[in-house]
């Protein structure tokens, strides 16, 4: 049946045929005239079209705030949606979100703020602990121009507060941090109706010459690549839908992953963690955060969270953007992916991947099917880091990672093996070769990484543009390094202040 369908205010709604590429944002203010969202940016920056989508995970409704600018509209298949409409009650009330907007004076000109409280519904739906740290994490995909952020952030603190005005909508109403024990009925109906909404084969759009595929099995998704192996793979649409809105380009052919279970799956076995190529960042970061908490401050501040909750950490690797910030540190992580073609498997070392710039190894009709991340080896120590002009949700000057494994000494520690990588210093993810070499078999000391921060010119020759000067970036790629020295040398006892003070010190040498 070519009909997408999902959930919209606990109604049904089947959508025969649609275009592939038609946005949700588009179809809700053009086609439903909810006008509330706004087109900002149409490209996932502004947060101004927020929505949040809703999907069963083990048997209940997990909630997640994304970008409708950019999230194709046959990707709702099977899903419940929220609009900021949707927060409206029959007796005309407001939302606590809503409320404590009003009462904070946390808006003015409006045009950002069903955005702001899309988020903020996000947050009171999912998160029983509330704090400024949730709250930044929460609106870092949200731009205000006029307003400020304060009395925002104060309403966020407070929305928990406000008492529920519908007890006959808890779905809408009932925050996760008053959440009763007991399924309410309306949820147990949402739940009901999304295992109705559940295919037992997949779903195929045929609009003229082109075509729309969502698989619900790797071994279909396989076929149906090999017998198209020109067609577009489609998983968050943080990098594809912007394809479209930006560079107005037209995809005839498009294979979606988000319904194929094997691909929103992750497993941990004695020596790895298998990350399936549907799995959200959101998902994969926690996941990942467990066995690497050093990367924490590098996952939060990996874009947003509503464009961590629809891309995905495969698609990030697929994309192989020289200033992807997961790739660096994956690298030094050791990390491989797994690949296929038809009923041919394969892995290789992700740093083999790329050949050059949005080039790699993929062969016509080949995908990858999951990264394996080995499980913590604790005879490495790990950073990444990441340099911006802003803290949130901004794209990477340059993105450094290195793992280290010492040998203790009397004085000084010995480098056994290290791993450094970059990105933004070339046209891909690249390992420093020569820096690496230099290193190895040497003291863990002020000489050596001096030597080595020198030697980082014979591994890069970075670009200038609008975010970095080629000085800039080669000098940041050193100070990092020697950050990384005084994070990890033997008998560290330096505070980050301290260490903030020593990088600026190195710069001047």
């Amino acid at each position: 049946m070519n009909c997408v369908r999902f959930i919209l205010d606990g109604e049904f709604v089947e959508i025969e045929n649609p275009d592939p590429t038609r946005t949700v944002l588009q179809y809700l203010r053009e086609d439903l005239h909810r006008i509330g969202s706004k087109e900002g940016c149409a490209e996932g920056d502004c947060g101004a079209c927020t929505v949040v989508i809703g999907t069963l995970v083990d048997d209940l409704i997990q909630f997640r705030s994304v970008n409708a600018c950019i999230q194709f509209l046959p990707t709702l298949d099977g899903k419940l949606l929220f609009t900021v409409e949707s927060l409206k009650t029959d007796q005309g009330q407001l939302h606590p979100v809503q409320q404590s907007l009003v009462d904070y004076h946390a808006s003015q000109c409006g045009f950002c703020t069903p955005g702001f409280v899309m988020s903020m519904f996000a947050l009171y739906k999912t998160n029983p602990n509330i704090d400024r740290l949730s709250i930044d994490d929460a609106l870092s995909g949200n731009l205000c121009r006029c307003t400020g952020y304060r009395p925002i952030i104060d309403a966020c603190m407070k929305m928990t507060d406000y008492p529920i005005q519908d007890d006959s909508n808890p779905l809408i109403y009932e925050s996760a941090s008053n959440r009763s024990s007991n399924m309410s009925d309306q949820e147990q109906q949402a739940i009901d109706q999304l295992r109705q909404l559940k295919r037992s084969d997949g779903l195929t759009l045929n609009i003229g010459q082109r075509h729309y595929h969502a698989p619900n099995s790797v071994n279909e998704l396989a076929q149906i690549y090999a017998d198209s192996p020109s067609a577009h793979i489609l998983a968050g649409g943080t990098d594809v839908g912007l394809w479209v809105t930006k560079q107005l380009r037209q995809l005839d052919d498009i294979i979606y992953l988000g319904n194929i279970d094997e691909l929103n799956r992750i497993e941990q076995t004695d020596s790895f963690i298998k990350i399936g190529a549907a799995v959200s960042l959101t998902e994969a970061f926690d996941a990942l955060s467990k066995h690497y908490p050093e990367l924490n401050q590098l996952f939060r501040r990996f874009a947003s969270v509503p464009v961590r909750n629809a891309g995905t950490l495969v698609g990030n690797v697929a994309n192989g953007s020289p200033i992807g910030d997961s790739m660096p540190a994956l690298i030094c992580m050791g990390v491989r992916v797994a690949l296929r073609q038809g009923q041919q498997c394969r892995e290789m070392d992700l740093q083999d991947f790329y050949i050059d710039y949005q080039k790699n190894e993929l062969q016509p009709g080949e995908f990858i099917e999951s990264v394996l991340v080995p499980v913590k080896d604790k005879t490495w120590q790990l950073r990444s880091y990441k340099l911006s002009k802003r803290y949130d949700q901004d794209i990477s000057a340059v993105c450094a990672a290195f793992s280290v494994q010492l040998e203790e000494g009397d004085e000084h520690s010995k480098v056994v093996d290290i791993r450094i990588a970059f990105g933004g210093m070339a046209a891909i993810p690249k390992r420093a070769a020569q820096t690496e070499a230099l290193l190895k078999g040497q003291p863990w000391n002020e000489g050596s990484i001096h030597q080595a921060m020198a030697a980082l010119s014979q591994d890069f020759t970075p670009l200038a543009d609008m975010r970095a000067s080629q000085n800039y970036r080669q000098q940041a790629a050193a100070n990092v390094l020697y950050r990384f020295y005084l994070e990890t040398r033997q008998n560290n006892a330096l505070t980050n202040e301290q260490l903030d003070v020593f990088v600026e010190r190195a710069a001047l040498q």
